[in-house]
């Protein structure tokens, strides 16, 4: 059964860094950097285009040789899922012979496909982002920190805001 995967765009703010791709969940607050391979799969992901297809652009996009693994793009696209950066339909586990998540690492994965330069492995970074009332707040004279920014008075001696 060809599955037809589609990237989340509701509440998404989206833009291109030379090789890398960074995604900010403004639903969940998470920023997510995904790297040249898995950004390339992402932009792919538009509801009519089969991970066939997916793997064979990657393949031309990477300047590889034939068509990349379509295990490469399943592991990718598990990791956009698991992010919340494809629509919610898409099933996974059915492109690998085993599901990834928590038993096969990157390393693991590039030695059974016998990766080669051509092509790097979908790499997708997440990290917490403060919503603006976190980011907007500072600690006042006395309080605790590590650097100044984080004191109100934009002086932070010896771990103690001033």
């Amino acid at each position: 059964m060809k599955q037809f995967p589609k990237s989340r765009t509701e509440k998404l703010v989206v833009q291109d860094f030379n090789d890398e791709l960074l995604v900010y969940d403004r639903q969940r607050h998470k920023a997510h950097c995904l790297n040249q391979t898995a950004a390339l799969i992402w932009k792919q992901c538009d509801g009519r285009t089969s991970v066939a297809e997916i793997s064979r652009r990657l393949g031309e996009e990477s300047g590889a040789s034939g068509m990349i693994d379509e295990k490469i793009v399943w592991y990718g696209l598990e990791q956009l899922k698991r992010d919340h950066l494809l629509e919610p339909a898409l099933d996974t586990s059915r492109g690998l012979s085993q599901p990834t998540s928590g038993r096969v690492n990157r390393r693991q994965m590039m030695r059974a496909l016998g990766l080669t330069a051509a092509v790097a492995l979908p790499v997708v970074t997440s990290m917490v982002a403060p919503t603006a009332a976190q980011a907007g707040s500072c600690t006042q004279a006395n309080g605790v920190c590590s650097t100044p920014v984080q004191c109100c008075s934009g002086v932070c001696n010896n771990g103690s805001c001033v």
